[in-house]
């Protein structure tokens, strides 16, 4: 397509919280008299799927939507890092819009470089091997609804991730959330007393004068 490619910024990023870096991907799944498509948005940092969006298009509709979702749900700060590979959907104007309307810095894969977007490759064989590949869906209906209990229920809150060291996404973030208030905690205790301190010494030297 002729459409702007984005510098890839998403590989030099050393991640330490949630909602630094989006992952978006899509992917096709075979019915029995048609194919249907996913998109998908994982937070990098956790690994949980924050978007997805179900349809019979690949059109940018399909994308949107899964962002609309992401978007919803997470409410995310500016400057957050969106990825993808460099497909139409994703470089369309409607689409990089709604990143701009939110702040968001788009980014792109390297072309012919999959590890640019490895976690989320890794979602996809995860998502076929354990779900697609092992059932029989009557319908996009029938699939949907079995997808909603596979990403929401499943992947989200009971799988557990090696490279999460065996905790689920929900787990991970949770605990990340809780370390992130300790330090907090800790820095304004140590704010609070290096002031406490320097009003006590003010206070000793107005005292000798």
């Amino acid at each position: 397509h002729a459409l702007e490619v984005y510098r890839n910024w998403a590989y030099r990023m050393k991640l330490t919280g949630i909602d630094q870096l989006w992952v978006a991907d899509i992917t096709y799944i075979r019915l029995r008299v048609e194919f249907v498509y996913l998109a998908v948005i994982l937070d990098g940092f956790s690994r949980k799927v924050v978007g997805w969006a179900l349809e019979r298009t690949l059109t940018s509709r399909l994308a949107i939507a899964a962002l609309h979702e992401a978007i919803a749900k997470r409410q995310p700060r500016p400057g957050l890092i969106h990825h993808s590979d460099r497909g139409v959907q994703y470089a369309s104007g409607d689409y990089v819009t709604i990143l701009e309307q939110h702040q968001m810095i788009p980014s792109m894969s390297r072309p012919a470089n999959p590890y640019d977007n490895a976690s989320c490759e890794s979602f996809m064989k995860t998502l076929k091997r354990e779900e697609i590949y092992a059932n029989a869906y009557e319908n996009l209906e029938h699939l949907r609804a079995n997808l909603e209990i596979f990403l929401e229920e499943y992947y989200n809150q009971q799988r557990l991730h090696s490279a999460l060291g065996y905790r689920t996404p929900e787990e991970f973030e949770r605990q990340a959330q809780c370390q992130s208030e300790i330090a907090d905690s800790k820095a304004a205790m140590i704010t609070f007393v290096a002031g406490l301190a320097q009003s006590s010494t003010g206070m000793l030297e107005q005292g000798t004068q």
